[in-house]
């Protein structure tokens, strides 16, 4: 497992060991401190994805450790293995590289599943300071230096909120945009969103063969540090909620269908209400674990006491080995409705309850 050392990571090793599977894990990160974290049979540092020996590294460690399964769980190491998966000789459960790269630019995808009809925030691409300007106009906005109705200014690529900010105006938008220009990013790489007020809303999923297999909702709530990070996001919930509703569970499979008429693997979507409550979907993921994800998997085997195939690692892994899996695992709403996940740095990790019941998990 690549990315063994980040908080996906450390999930994704500790559902797997969860497992009644005696599962040998070898773990792989760049850093060397994050490689302390997971509980991992074997450790190795890697160069980062961006270097020329990230690859012939990996493939010498499936080698070197027997390695039947390899999973990249940060998307854009996903992304470099899928592209050289020739190179790997273990199993792989991802997609293909044209559907990860369009996964991951968050321009072209709401382009694609905007033609396909799936609901999406309005979104409008900056090539230069002129188009932010126009982007406002286009959108209704007021256009004075005065706040108006606010617009998200985003990073085509990265997760965890990357370059992100809530503008008033689009002489800030064009500040934002300045400042990372100013530090190496290009004008390019930014688009303008609409803002939708209402529920944010994770979508996780794993497909096989372009079945869907099974899948799951949550409502993200609070982000940790959001008080000092300039759009309120952070990248991983502190607190979210399991959620259930069948217009998301419509609205998520056409658009992983969009994006992937085939799908095959793990599949995170993002989605926002507007302030119709329309559900619009504002990204999606091919290939990747969210952070948490792994982590309610292991919170349904341990806590929950649902059936083996509730640890969405272990059912990956299963899936990626070829196995047959139950034909009777739900193919939505995997995990009870009603359950909060409370989480942040130093405190461990907390099931809760509205009417006041909680069981630590971590």
């Amino acid at each position: 497992m690549t990315g063994s050392g980040g908080l996906a990571g450390v999930n994704f090793v500790r559902a797997l060991k969860a497992s009644k599977r005696n599962y040998y894990v070898v773990g792989a990160d760049f850093n060397m401190y994050h490689l302390v974290y997971p509980d991992v049979d074997a450790r190795y540092r890697t160069p980062r994805h961006t270097d020329a020996s990230f690859i012939p590294r990996i493939a010498q460690l499936v080698r070197e450790e027997r390695i039947d399964f390899l999973h990249p769980q940060p998307s854009s190491e996903a992304l470099v293995i899928t592209a050289n998966r020739k190179k790997i000789r273990c199993r792989i459960f991802l997609p293909g590289e044209r559907v990860m790269e369009l996964g991951q630019d968050k321009l072209r995808s709401q382009q694609v599943l905007s033609k396909k009809k799936v609901p999406v925030a309005k979104t409008r691409a900056v090539s230069s300071m002129k188009d932010v300007k126009e982007a406002f106009a286009e959108l209704g906005l007021d256009l004075s230096s005065a706040p108006g109705s606010p617009l998200w200014v985003r990073a085509r690529h990265g997760a965890g909120g990357r370059l992100s900010l809530l503008c008033n105006t689009y002489r800030e938008a064009q500040h934002w945009i300045s400042l990372w220009a100013l530090r190496g990013s290009r004008v390019d790489e930014f688009i303008i969103q609409e803002y939708l007020p209402g529920r944010n809303i994770a979508w996780d999923s794993l497909w096989h063969e372009g079945r869907l297999v099974t899948s799951y909702a949550r409502e993200r709530l609070e982000y940790p540090f959001k008080h000092i990070s300039p759009s309120g996001i952070t990248g991983t919930p502190s607190v979210a909620r399991i959620v259930r509703d069948d217009r998301l569970n419509d609205v998520a499979q056409a658009a992983v269908k969009a994006i992937d008429p085939r799908p095959n693997g793990a599949y995170s979507v993002d989605a926002k209400e507007s302030s119709t409550g329309e559900m619009c979907v504002t990204e999606v993921d091919s290939g990747k674990f969210h952070s948490t994800m792994p982590l309610w998997g292991y919170i349904a085997v341990k806590h929950l006491k649902l059936p083996w195939w509730a640890n969405l690692a272990d059912l990956y892994v299963r899936l990626g080995l070829g196995e047959s899996v139950p034909a009777s695992i739900p193919r939505t709403d995997l995990i009870p409705e009603g359950y909060y996940l409370l989480r942040d740095m130093d405190v461990g990790a907390f099931l809760w309850k509205e009417d006041g019941w909680k069981e630590r998990v971590l």
